[in-house]
């Protein structure tokens, strides 16, 4: 009687033991486990940790809660002022309802990811090229607010989008390039243009200063003519009084007797 006892407590032990194999499970920290029995949502979501489920009867899926980076494929498309385009972008998001992430839709990954595509594509059409380049910003925040917007309802939360790189066709960064070179030249002559303006305030006054004493005049000029000096592949060229030309004039002709 004690051996049958015996035999019976060891089978109910093992079974046991059987049944808290099978029925054990360990969610993750960055884990949460949904239970479906007989194919419905069951109880609240199992949190990180020991937990146990039904065998055979329950099925735990377990949803990863981290943030998930996803890259959106390079979109083409026009913009507003007529210019293709080819644009990509990365997607931020994580799940924060792991229930709804399971029943609300099939695949909440590849809704995600068509999602940002079409998205993508919308502000591409909504924008201007000057906006693509230099506003980014404002189309990431705008772009955030189209994915985000369906995907609350799935039980995912979009924390950040941004646009990664724009493509331009090789004509287009032709005539940005001499856009670019046109804007460089047209500042280059507004500079000289100035300091022409400045320097010629600059020599009337100079001017008006020398007026007033013809002896600075003369000073001015023995100086430039010292700086040309200077270079000796240069053909000086002095102004000479006609006065004096003719004084030697006459002098040739009526030579002084001694």
């Amino acid at each position: 009687m004690l051996e049958e006892l015996l035999t019976a407590a060891a089978a109910v032990g093992s079974a046991g033991v059987v049944y808290v194999a099978s029925a054990a499970r360990v969610v993750k920290q960055y884990e949460r486990g949904v239970v479906f029995r007989l194919g419905r949502l069951a109880g609240e979501v199992r949190e990180p940790g020991f937990t146990m489920v039904v065998p055979v009867v329950d099925r735990l899926h377990k949803v990863n809660m981290q943030i998930v980076t996803m890259p959106v494929p390079a979109q083409e498309g026009i913009t507003r002022d007529n210019v293709t385009v080819r644009v990509d972008a990365v997607v931020y998001f994580k799940v924060i309802d792991a229930a709804n992430a399971l029943v609300r839709v099939e695949d909440y990954r590849f809704a995600v990811s068509q999602m940002a595509q079409t998205s993508l594509r919308s502000i591409i059409g909504k924008s201007e090229l000057d906006d693509l380049l230099s506003n980014r910003e404002k189309l990431n925040q705008g772009l955030e607010l189209m994915i985000d917007s369906p995907a609350v309802g799935w039980g995912v939360q979009v924390d950040r989008v941004e646009i990664k790189d724009v493509s331009l066709p090789d004509t287009m960064k032709r005539s940005m390039a001499r856009q670019a070179e046109a804007d460089r030249e047209r500042r280059a002559r507004v500079i000289n243009a100035d300091a022409e303006l400045q320097a010629s305030k600059v020599l009337a006054e100079a001017a008006r200063e020398m007026s007033e004493t013809p002896a600075a005049l003369q000073l001015r000029l023995l100086q430039t003519v010292v700086a040309v000096a200077a270079e000796k592949n240069s053909t000086l060229v002095l102004p000479f009084p006609v006065e004096l030309l003719r004084f030697l004039e006459r002098a040739q002709e009526h030579p002084v007797e001694k």
